[in-house]
């Protein structure tokens, strides 16, 4: 790696980087940071000023190498990034303190573990991330933010965030870890009786129903899958969370031309219809369920479209880790350990900082304290021991 001095710069979207460049330094790691992805949600506008998300990328370069890239946003309110904070604005309204607009580093609308700073291997980490802290730092208080947050941080990145003087916050949603299983009869067994039974009970429903389920991959995609997919998280967002529709059909139309090698659609057929999908993305050994919709209300539905068939996929393709996305204590049933998410803070007002380190301690200890009891109440024989160290 070049020995030239690091300079760092801000820009408003990625048009003007090389994906191949910015695809070199997220490496293995999570899907939804790399270039297509976060420039596909740029260009449907689905992130946009207009919309209360201001791109502002930070990039660290040698020379004229990239060395260093962070995908971050001005944001004008909370929504959209599943670690809620509400109470954290009305403390510092109570302060008299503005909190928004506030600096985010995340993946828009997706709340899956795997945010870091991105850096060329080549780079020593440490003296990496300090240069492009600081240059945070600046801008920070240059525009006069109160504070910089990084969401869903991938767990072996925690210390480099911790080393940077960040607050820890500790959330949790619900994974599926692979035990080894054959298949998913073998998963079944970790179950007790009671549940084995359950689930057996449900995935016969549908069978008696004639429904039959189809996982498509990569080249086995159709190209009429994404907008039917669409439609179908169109319909789901109208019907339950109308509030949170995210996305807009330019969005499923671009990941259908750059992203259907990571796509995997799990479609339930009856005869030729397809009543049911899911949209889940696959990279390495993980796999993480995004959205799911139907065109007909069947019982049990939407637990083997979105929970059992991925499983079932996973095992099929070896993969280690199924995060199916947000929420839902119910996925617990079904065998997905809760499992801690950490956030890291930097907050540039002296007091304001304090309430939150004493209020962080007690409510990180209560957190951890009630995955222990969740994962106590999995209907399963033993927990894999993997499951809580993701």
């Amino acid at each position: 790696m070049s020995t030239a001095k690091l300079t760092c710069e801000w820009v408003d979207s990625l048009q003007s980087i090389d994906p191949r460049e910015w695809n070199t330094l997220v490496g293995d790691g999570s899907p939804f940071l790399e270039w297509e992805w976060l420039r596909s949600m740029e260009l449907a506008g689905c992130v946009s000023p207009s919309e209360g998300w201001q791109p502002v990328h930070l990039l660290a370069r040698r020379g004229s190498h990239l060395v260093g890239a962070a995908p971050l946003y001005l944001k004008g309110h909370s929504y959209g990034e599943f670690v809620f904070d509400h109470a954290w604005a009305e403390a510092a309204g109570r302060l008299g303190l503005r909190y928004y607009p506030k600096l985010m580093g995340v993946t828009p609308f997706t709340p899956a573990t795997g945010y870091r700073f991105l850096m060329h291997p080549g780079e020593e980490p440490g003296a990496l991330m300090t240069g492009m802290t600081q240059a945070i730092d600046t801008f920070a208080r240059n525009n006069r933010i109160l504070s910089a947050s990084f969401l869903y941080v991938a767990p072996r990145e925690r210390e480099r965030f911790q080393a940077q003087d960040c607050l820890e916050r500790i959330t949790h949603n619900y994974q599926w870890v692979n035990g080894g299983y054959r298949d998913f009869d073998e998963y079944l067994q970790r179950f007790n009786a009671n549940q084995r039974r359950n689930i057996r009970r449900e995935r016969a429903a549908l069978e008696r129903e004639g429904l039959t389920f189809t996982t498509y991959t990569g080249d086995s995609i159709r190209a009429d899958l994404f907008g039917l997919m669409y439609r179908l998280y169109d319909d789901t967002c109208s019907k339950f969370m109308w509030s949170s529709k995210y996305l807009n059909r330019r969005f499923f139309q671009l990941i259908a031309e750059c992203f259907a090698h990571r796509t995997v659609f799990i479609a339930a057929h009856k005869q030729a219809d397809i009543l049911a999908m899911s949209f889940n993305i696959r990279k390495g050994n993980h796999l993480y369920g995004r959205y799911w919709g139907c065109t007909e209300e069947v019982k049990f539905l939407h637990f083997s479209t979105c929970y059992y068939q991925p499983v079932e996929a996973a095992i099929e393709m070896g993969l280690k880790v199924f995060d199916p996305g947000a929420g839902g204590q119910f996925k617990m049933r079904r065998g997905f350990a809760a499992t801690p998410n950490y956030s890291l803070h930097r907050i540039y007002h002296p007091r304001f900082r304090q309430i939150l380190e004493e209020h962080l301690k007690q409510a990180n200890r209560a957190t951890l304290e009630g995955i222990d009891d969740l994962n106590n109440d999995l209907p399963m024989k033993e927990l894999p021991e993997s499951a809580i160290q993701i």
